[in-house]
């Protein structure tokens, strides 16, 4: 945690340092994290030529990178949920499966959007 006597430079150093730890961790313990990142970095460069404005662009990237985000946050709920205890209970299913379709309805959200704007350039 940041202390009281902390410049904003130092807190903000501190919360980089924290945030690169979180990436590093689900780089090295979920899978899925890394083949989305691995898509993601694929895909950059092809939103950037495939957008035609600058917000068809940061449409493009920023609902791709929201399934990074998602990801992170489902990992988050896992963690948390994995720490509680092993055994089984409804609650911690349902909290799992609600991060899980977070994930999902991010993803399918990103496909909406490239397919949409895929189709304009490509077709239209």
């Amino acid at each position: 945690m940041a202390e009281a006597k902390d410049t904003i430079l130092a807190h903000i150093l501190k919360a980089f340092i924290w945030s690169m730890a979180g990436i590093k961790a689900a780089w090295k313990n979920e899978q899925a994290f890394r083949w989305e990142a691995a898509i993601i970095v694929l895909m950059v460069p092809v939103g950037l030529w495939l957008g035609r404005t600058a917000v068809e662009r940061a449409l493009l990237i920023a609902c791709s990178m929201s399934v990074l985000i998602t990801e992170l946050l489902n990992s988050a709920v896992e963690a948390v949920v994995d720490r509680i205890g092993p055994e089984r209970h409804d609650l911690s299913k349902r909290a799992k499966d609600l991060g899980s379709a977070a994930a999902l309805i991010s993803m399918i959200t990103a496909a909406v959007v490239w397919v949409l704007i895929a189709y304009e350039r490509l077709l239209g």
